[in-house]
């Protein structure tokens, strides 16, 4: 077996699809599917169920996903050590961040970073903050970048910037008339379109809901999306509400597509995330100064 099947398997296992596990490590579904194959054929595994158009992890396959993830950090341990022996013209450095994080904040720190150190190979991968912590504390990340709350004794929580929650609607909805809302309207006469579980953006908005007495089960969702740009495209055409980062839909409030509702959420924070106890490398903590150097009011989004 080579590396490159150990991550081909962990990323399909992770997502337990073909094509979103493609696109997350650039390969087509065809190779993917292929080196999946020729795992299971020379082992004679089966590593994974196939259930119509969808698959699953089998018996054997869980068993296996620790072991892999376990013998791909070793790997990139060993590089990296070899890489800051020579300080840091080469190596590598895997950053997970949730969306809101990595479509709107993030990019600029590494632009700068990859500026100041471009023999050094940065691979970002995108998912929510459930999926990033896990990334963090399984080793597949050296850092991470998450929106929502997390609390993990393992991994150490550092602010990097401050973001707002808001309620937003199209043009045309009820709550588009600037009238104060109470928490119970939320509940009582909306209907909301909102990101999957798992996500920190609808996390935040959750525990609001409960901290002012809401059950979070009596909202209506009519419909759960993967992506914040997702969300916010349903919202535009419907008569439904949505709770999202500021950042996030701040050039649609700008043009007048949508409309913020008068309730005020609580502020949230961006986070970077890091294993206590794991050897942290030196490209990791060059990144990590320079994302803390411009934690300042300058850098509140």
């Amino acid at each position: 077996m080579t590396f490159e099947q150990l991550a081909i398997f962990i990323a399909v296992a992770e997502r337990e699809h073909l094509t979103r596990a493609a696109d997350a490590i650039h390969l087509t579904p065809s190779a993917v599917s292929s080196a999946i194959r020729k795992l299971e054929a020379f082992y004679r595994v089966t590593l994974f169920n196939r259930i119509g158009r969808r698959i699953e992890l089998t018996r054997e396959g869980r068993a296996f996903l620790p072991e892999a993830r376990a013998v791909l950090a070793r790997a990139k341990a060993a590089e990296l050590m070899l890489a800051e022996m020579g300080g840091l013209a080469r190596g590598s450095l895997a950053v997970r961040a949730s969306q809101t994080v990595a479509s709107y904040w993030l990019p600029p720190m590494l632009m700068r970073f990859h500026a100041d150190h471009p023999g050094i190979n940065l691979a970002l991968t995108t998912g929510n903050t459930a999926t990033v912590t896990r990334a963090v504390l399984d080793g597949e990340a050296d850092l991470g970048f998450v929106e929502g709350p997390v609390d993990e004794p393992a991994l150490s929580v550092t602010r990097v910037a401050d973001d707002e929650v808001v309620v937003v609607v199209a043009p045309d909805h009820p709550w588009a008339t600037g009238q104060a809302l109470e928490f119970g309207d939320l509940a009582e006469s909306g209907r909301w379109v909102m990101r999957e579980a798992g996500s920190g953006t609808r996390a935040v908005f959750e525990d609001a809901l409960a901290t002012n007495g809401i059950d979070r089960a009596r909202l209506v969702i009519v419909l759960e999306l993967p992506s914040n740009e997702a969300v916010l495209s349903a919202v535009r055409t419907s008569g439904c509400a949505a709770a999202v980062s500021r950042i996030s839909a701040e050039t649609l409030l700008l043009e007048g597509h949508l409309v913020r509702a008068n309730i005020a959420l609580p502020a949230r924070q961006f986070s970077l995330l890091r294993h206590k106890e794991r050897r942290v490398s030196k490209a990791a903590l060059v990144l990590t100064e320079l994302c803390l150097s411009l934690t300042d009011a300058t850098m509140k989004v």
